[in-house]
C-alpha cells in the first residue's frame, strides 16, 4: 500500500488538502488562529497555544512512530545545523512578530475569514519564499552550513532507542499539560 500511495501523485494531493483542512479547522476550533489568543501566549497569561502544540506533539509523537514501525510512512530528515536553525528562526521570527500568527495559524485564519491574514500572512509567505528561494543558491553553501549537527535525531543524539524516548515525552508531557491546568493557566 505504501508504495502504490506515493506512487499516485492524485491520492497525495487529495490527502494533503483534507488533513490540511481538518488541521485548519482544529486550530481555528481551539482559538488559536485569534491574533489576541497568540499575543496573550506571547506575554504568558493565556497557555491555550502551548496546551494545543503540546497535545498534538504528544499524539503526533507516537502516531508517527506507529506509521513508520508498519511502513505506512518513511523519514525524510535533511541534516540542520546551526546556520539553518538561525536564518530559519530569523525568518519564522519576523514574520511571527510582524503579523502575530505563525504559518499554521494564518492558513486557519484565513480559513475563517481574517483579511489580515489572507493580505498580510499569504502574501507575506509568497513573497518570503520567494525572496529565500532567489537568496537559497547563494547560502546554501555558506552559513546554511555552519556549524552541522552531528546527529539527525533527538534519540540517536541521547543514544537511545526512539521508542524509549517517545514514552518518557509522552509521560512528562501528560504531567506538563496537567501541571499548567492545576495551576491554572
Amino acid at each position: 500500500m505504501n508504495d502504490s500511495l506515493h506512487k499516485n501523485k492524485s491520492l497525495q494531493l487529495i490527502l494533503g488538502l483534507l488533513i490540511g483542512t481538518g488541521f485548519g479547522f482544529f486550530l481555528q476550533k481551539g482559538g488559536v488562529t485569534n491574533y489576541d489568543v497568540i499575543i496573550r501566549q506571547l506575554i504568558l497569561v493565556d497557555f491555550t497555544v502551548v496546551k494545543i502544540i503540546a497535545a498534538a506533539v504528544l499524539v503526533g509523537m507516537p502516531g508517527i512512530y506507529l506509521l513508520q514501525h508498519y511502513g505506512y510512512a518513511r523519514k525524510h530528515i535533511t541534516k540542520g545545523s546551526v546556520g539553518t536553525i538561525v536564518i530559519g528562526g530569523l525568518i519564522f521570527g519576523v514574520g511571527f512578530a510582524v503579523l502575530g500568527l505563525c504559518p499554521g495559524t494564518v492558513a486557519g485564519a484565513v480559513g475563517q475569514g481574517s483579511l489580515d491574514a489572507l493580505f498580510g500572512g499569504i502574501v507575506g509567505i509568497i513573497i518570503g519564499t520567494g525572496i529565500f528561494a532567489a537568496i537559497y543558491p547563494k547560502i546554501s553553501s555558506g552559513i546554511l552550513q555552519y556549524k552541522p549537527f552531528k546527529y539527525e535525531t533527538l534519540y540517536e543524539m541521547i543514544g537511545v532507542k526512539q521508542i524509549y524516548l517517545i514514552i518518557f515525552c509522552l509521560i512528562a508531557g501528560i504531567a506538563f499539560l496537567y501541571g499548567l491546568e492545576y495551576i491554572g493557566l
